[in-house]
């Protein structure tokens, strides 16, 4: 008969095998078969990994029980498995801004979860699902496949769909949405879309056209808003969100690039009562507003849609700080102005877990805040507040934990939530970044373009070039889909083979 003491000692022995013995696989779920509980998933270590589930197997979707059915490709999953390889647990988080699959399909109408249909990417978060990627760059940089000029200056990134290019630029009076072929470069439709912006900081558009399914959706420097048909550019309807919610503009332009989510259209005009809107995406008409005390103007930054204990929530970051509605009804959930300046608020938040990160320039800095509650009573309290991620215009991608972004003209990593900097550097000078299958891609707004390994561990830079240069900065972020590496500069585009 054992003692006490050994009997715990064994149970200590089987319980530590248990464990030791138990695997987790990281990664993107690549495919999921709803019918068989066969998926694949694409690892920083391994792509392609591939698991069988069954009935038996806890499947969770952003803390709520769910189903194969639930999953869908691009999200971002942990696999645990028995020795055997038995999975036993899924837990998944979803990609934001698209329409999660039911019954085994994806839904009609769903937004596209790979390649890069708005800005920001699939998830808005600077993260691109491209993978077998190039991790270093010969002299010169990558290979160039095309470049086009005559497509208007302006700001905007680009947004893809299949072999769909779209972008915004000013031609003559007018605001303009072009579509390109993604192979060529080629011109297939351009109609505009609203006036022209003229400012001296760069003339033109600042925001990045929204592609949701057969329809393209873009909001231009003035406020003016239309929905297009994406094979043919033909206007469906359109107005102007600054004169229909009696907002004025702000002083650099309107700069957001709208959030299609489900059924609704939501974009920030900053009007009374009407810091955030939400609208029917087939014809334009309201749905909610959102008040918020004090009637903020719009910010530079878009909105990031976040799902919280069951809640799902707009974040965006306005003049007077960061604010947080619920996607339902519009109603003001949270609020937080450490991180705003009083001259120009531009990186949009990024989300982990249960906390939101927000940062701007001008000496200022960012702030982690944390969420807590449920089923709509939602809070935040601040965690911490930093000088060391005064982000500017480049944005922010959250990787493993770890925080990049450029402290004006420092690329930092930052432990996320503690803010510790782990490493530093200043070669690239300030700019804007995109991850891609475990690389940073850094565009400075000077001209070097650098890749650098997406690690804690130390600067590591594997490629650089000079990309030719407009007499602007070169502020539109660099987006990667297709194998390729997509950089706006004012009136050109150009597009470089990095697979």
């Amino acid at each position: 008969m054992l003692s006490l003491s050994r009997y715990l000692v064994l149970m200590l022995a089987v319980l530590w095998t248990t464990v030791a013995l138990a695997a987790s696989v990281a990664g993107v779920l690549a495919t999921v078969d709803s019918d068989t509980g066969a998926i694949t998933v694409d690892a920083a270590s391994k792509k392609g990994q591939e698991f069988t589930a069954d009935e038996k197997t806890n499947i969770t979707l952003d803390g709520k029980k769910a189903t194969l059915a639930d999953l869908a490709e691009g999200q971002r999953v942990t696999v645990t498995t028995t020795t055997a390889g038995k999975v036993t647990k899924i837990v998944a988080k979803s990609v934001v801004g698209a329409t999660p699959r039911t019954g085994g399909a994806k839904s009609a109408g769903a937004t596209a979860n790979t390649g890069w249909h708005q800005y920001g990417g699939p998830n808005r978060d600077n993260v691109s699902p491209e993978t077998e990627l190039l991790k270093s760059w010969p002299t010169g940089g990558p290979e160039l496949k095309w470049t086009i000029s005559g497509i208007g200056e302006g700001y905007s990134s680009v947004a893809l769909s299949g072999d769909k290019l779209l972008t915004m630029g000013n031609r003559g009076n007018e605001e303009t949405t072009i579509c390109l072929n993604a192979e060529t470069g080629k011109e297939l439709w351009a109609t505009p879309t609203g006036q022209a912006y003229r400012e001296n900081m760069g003339n033109g558009p600042r925001g990045t056209p929204t592609i949701d399914g057969d329809k393209v959706y873009v909001l231009g420097a003035k406020g003016d808003l239309a929905c297009l048909e994406l094979s043919s550019g033909k206007k469906v309807w359109g107005g102007n969100i600054l004169q229909e919610f009696g907002a004025n503009n702000i002083q650099w332009g309107i700069s957001e690039s709208v959030l299609i989510d489900g059924p609704n259209l939501v974009c920030t005009p900053g009007g009374k009562g009407a810091a955030m809107v939400a609208l029917d995406k087939t014809n334009g008409k309201l749905k909610w507003k959102a008040s918020v005390q004090g009637d903020p103007q719009t910010g530079y930054s878009s909105i990031l849609p976040v799902e919280f204990g069951g809640t799902r929530m707009y974040v965006n970051f306005v003049h007077t700080g960061v604010i947080a509605v619920d996607a339902k009804t519009g109603s003001f959930l949270w609020g937080n102005k450490s991180p705003a300046n009083g001259t120009a608020n531009c990186s949009s938040p990024v989300f982990e877990g249960d906390s939101v990160f927000a940062a701007s320039g001008y000496e200022t800095g960012g702030t982690l805040i944390k969420m807590s509650g449920s089923r709509g009573k939602i809070t935040a309290e601040e965690v911490y507040s930093t000088k060391d991620m005064e982000s500017h215009h480049g944005g922010m991608v959250v990787v493993g934990g770890y925080l990049y972004g450029f402290d004006d003209a420092v690329l930092k990593c930052l432990e996320l939530k503690t803010g510790n900097v782990r490493w530093q550097d200043r070669s690239v000078g300030k700019g804007s970044l995109v991850y891609a299958d475990g690389m940073l891609i850094l565009r400075s707004e000077n001209g070097p373009v650098a890749l650098v390994k997406a690690t804690p561990t130390a600067y590591e830079e594997t490629g650089r070039f000079e990309p030719p240069r407009s007499n602007k900065p070169a502020w539109p972020h660099p987006v990667v889909a297709n194998g390729c590496l997509f950089l706006r500069d004012m009136n050109q585009l150009m597009c470089y083979k990095v697979k």
